[in-house]
């Protein structure tokens, strides 16, 4: 198994996972030069520099409500799409961020973006047949093509916590 940790600061701690929580073949990205991570990058340029279809899960603990901004739909497909792009057909994204009822969501300055059930509705081309012409949601199928379908969410009011699987064709 190989497992992708994005933003992964100081820490190696795996918080989530089926079954054990051990990591089997880790490789980590981070800005920052000083973390010691395996791939030193900048997570809002896209591309990252990992292959396509690498790895079997995705972790991002805190991290994705650092990139791009609340209302730029560009980037967070892209973002998100780094994500599909880098998992194998069947492979999960686990991943937290600050609950948006927590005084964290907007209290941190380098926040820059809320994450949510409903945001994850967007990467889900099932959820687009399913409530495109029935509900508000927004049709952004034109430009997001990935498939990430959310098999896990929950909210304490302090942490969003969430896993979403990799469909591919």
């Amino acid at each position: 198994m190989t497992e992708l940790l994005v933003g992964c600061g100081n820490s190696r701690i795996k918080k989530m996972g089926f079954g054990k929580l051990a990591w089997d073949g880790l490789v980590t990205i981070d800005h920052d030069p000083n973390c010691g991570a395996d791939i030193v990058h900048n997570l809002d340029e896209t591309p990252w520099p990992v292959d396509d279809n690498a790895f079997d899960e995705v972790h991002a603990y805190e991290v994705l409500e650092h990139l791009g901004t609340q209302g730029d739909y560009r980037s967070f497909f892209a973002h998100f799409y780094e994500i599909w792009r880098a998992l194998k057909d069947g492979g999960h994204l686990f991943a937290t961020c600050p609950s948006y009822k927590s005084m964290w969501a907007w209290g941190d300055p380098s926040h820059k973006r809320i994450i949510n059930a409903g945001s994850l509705s967007f990467l889900s081309q099932e959820q687009y047949e399913l409530q495109i012409g029935t509900t508000a949601m927004t049709d952004f199928r034109w430009l997001w093509s990935g498939d990430l379908r959310c098999v896990h969410a929950e909210d304490d009011g302090e942490h969003f916590m969430f896993v979403l699987r990799a469909y591919k064709e």
